[in-house]
């Protein structure tokens, strides 16, 4: 024992946790596998729950998005053109777009801020870990958990940030990012990877390389939650282990859940909550302050995505007393 203070447990600030929404999250896709609405249905689920606050996000600024993003893409998805650039992340684009993901990304910014103020904060929005510097994959348009690090960096807030990602797809977008920046962490905790703008539901078929800050574990097809328990005790010991952050970003998927189309892992709700309060106890008791965002669900049912997210809100606040 070197005699040095252990962390100090974190606790919020008022005791409400700030959630950022905006309809305006919600661009027009048409019919489209990713169901858009989620955002504004887990937002009225939270309407008037005590401990929660829901605010309008800022649009993000275009500064920010070129700390992480090349201009060509940037510029892309703001006009449309070349298209094919502007829809490499599976959207199709429309004048919408933009102005879509301005609010989304500034969501992000935005619960990252708070969270450090107040402990915890989240984001009621999603698409983030696929994208990369020069393009967009898997309904992931700008890398939000990248830029809202950079944009904490660039003021000063923080040194050093780590992703904790728990969507059902691997974070390859993400890790990309990561290997430009030393002082970014992840650790992708997945069942299906994914590669070139691929899933693969046998997370034996590809297999990325980890590097010194980006790691990963797969869960084997069928994995329940202890396996699941049992990979996150290992992968936030191997995120400490990299460097101890000043924020973490969670990417709370709702797709590892049984019943999603994309999803051969046997996770219920009660799981997937207990995932999440394992992600929020750790995080509360190494003193770290932590924002989350939605993340996946493509269950036909839109009920039962909008449920992971609420549950999610159960396990912070069972956690966050």
């Amino acid at each position: 024992m070197d005699g040095s203070p252990g962390p100090v447990p974190v606790a919020i600030s008022h005791g409400v946790i700030t959630a950022y929404h905006d309809p305006g999250f919600a661009a027009p896709l048409g019919d489209h596998v990713m169901p858009m609405r989620k955002f504004q249905l887990v937002a009225d689920a939270l309407a008037g729950r005590a401990g929660i606050r829901v605010e309008a996000p800022s649009p993000v600024a275009t500064a920010d998005l070129l700390r992480v993003h090349s201009s060509a893409y940037v510029e892309a998805v703001r006009s449309g053109e070349p298209r094919a650039l502007a829809e490499s992340q599976k959207f199709p684009w429309s004048p919408a777009l933009w102005p879509s993901v301005l609010l989304t990304n500034g969501a992000a910014v935005a619960a990252a801020a708070r969270a450090l103020d107040d402990g915890v904060a989240a984001a009621l929005a999603s698409g983030f870990h696929h994208s990369h510097a020069d393009h967009g994959e898997g309904f992931c348009t700008f890398n939000g958990l990248v830029v809202a690090a950079e944009a904490l960096r660039a003021a000063g807030r923080v040194d050093r940030v780590a992703v904790l990602d728990l969507d059902l797809h691997y974070g390859n977008g993400t890790a990309s990012l990561c290997a430009t920046r030393p002082w970014l962490a992840s650790c992708s905790i997945y069942g299906n990877d994914y590669w070139q703008n691929t899933p693969y539901r046998d997370v034996e078929t590809v297999r990325h390389a980890d590097g010194p800050n980006h790691v990963s574990l797969a869960l084997p097809n069928g994995s329940g939650r202890a396996i699941l328990l049992a990979a996150l005790e290992r992968g936030t010991a191997r995120l400490l282990a990299i460097a101890r952050p000043d924020l973490v970003l969670y990417q709370a998927g709702a797709d590892p859940y049984r019943e999603d189309p994309y999803s051969p892992l046997d996770l219920d709700h009660d799981d997937l909550r207990e995932r999440d309060r394992f992600v929020f106890a750790w995080a509360r008791r190494e003193g770290l302050p932590l924002a989350w965002v939605l993340a996946g669900g493509y269950t036909p049912d839109v009920s039962k995505v909008v449920d992971v997210h609420v549950g999610t809100f159960d396990a912070a606040q069972s956690v966050y007393r």
